[in-house]
């Protein structure tokens, strides 16, 4: 159900076409797709995780000091029960996570005016950990994009057609920690839901727990590969292809064992507006701001109003 794409294929040249029509398929199919061969230092991932770990060892009170409440633009720590993906479920995730996005100066004329999603990062008082979130979040940008280069032949469209889009974007970065389950009655790590923005970058620490809706409408483990991304199509890419790609369903159940995985959420930049892309037929959406649609999705996601400036 869900195939395993060698990305080599692409970047070596040697099977360039064959890998965008599997990447086609599984776009157009499951939604979901597993990617090795992607070139990200598997060292940083590891290191990535080390990071996470120190973080959420954290006394709360130096978590809730970097509090996603704190901050209009959704970045810091978002403590356990305060999402709820499920939005119609009446059921608070499970999870706590640290978020973080493009890391702007705080003189930067966007953050001083105050822009949506342009404010700065909020960082914990531990050695090594901004270095590493942002080395990891350069190293997953650069293969969202040259992801979409694939997407881009998939679809008919010059191999470079998205490049500008994905400059200074919205992308999200979140490291997140799943408790292991109590057995309570209708308990969820993450409930049921589709991803926002146009692909997702997901590395897990092999930890059962997500699960992915096929089409038929049942439930299906997600198969994990170390070191590989488990990689889905989300929302915006959805809109952006007039609904021949699909984004697909997925949860985290409460594992048997503390889980952590790191989400790389490639997101377009904020003025970008999002409609049919050429050769896509009628548009099915109406056109709308890539700013605009990630505000009201997570508007709709938290359990606690964030700060507004």
């Amino acid at each position: 159900m869900i195939p395993v794409l060698d990305w080599q294929r692409f970047a070596s040249g040697e099977d360039r076409d064959g890998f965008v029509a599997d990447l086609g398929a599984a776009a157009r199919g499951p939604g979901f797709f597993l990617l090795t061969g992607h070139g990200v230092d598997p060292s940083l991932s590891a290191r990535i995780f080390e990071m996470a770990d120190l973080f959420f060892a954290l006394p709360q009170s130096e978590k809730e000091a970097i509090s996603i409440l704190k901050t209009p633009h959704y970045r810091g720590w978002a403590r356990d029960g305060l999402e709820s993906l499920d939005e119609g479920s009446g059921q608070a995730d499970r999870k706590e996570s640290f978020n973080m996005g493009l890391d702007l100066a705080a003189d930067d004329p966007r953050v001083l005016a105050g822009d949506p999603f342009r404010g700065v990062n909020q960082w914990p008082n531990l050695p090594g950990f901004r270095e590493t979130m942002l080395a990891y979040y350069d190293a997953a940008m650069a293969l969202g994009v040259d992801i979409h280069r694939a997407i881009a032949l998939d679809l008919g469209l010059e191999e470079h057609h998205f490049d500008s889009a994905f400059v200074d974007p919205l992308a999200a970065l979140r490291v997140l920690h799943y408790p292991p389950g109590t057995g309570a009655a209708g308990e969820i790590g993450a409930g049921a839901h589709t991803d926002y923005g146009a692909i997702t970058l997901l590395m897990t620490d092999g930890e059962a727990g997500l699960q992915v809706r096929q089409r038929g409408g049942d439930w299906v483990d997600a198969p994990h590969i170390d070191g590989a991304y488990v990689v889905n199509i989300g929302d915006c890419l959805m809109r952006w292809t007039n609904d021949i790609y699909v984004s697909t369903p997925h949860r985290v159940l409460p594992p048997k064992r503390a889980r952590r995985s790191i989400a790389f959420f490639v997101e377009a930049n904020p003025d970008v507006v999002v409609t049919a892309l050429p050769g896509t037929g009628a548009p099915k959406y109406p056109p709308v701001r890539a700013a605009d649609y990630l505000m009201s999705r997570l508007d709709a996601t938290y359990n606690a109003p964030v700060a507004r400036s």
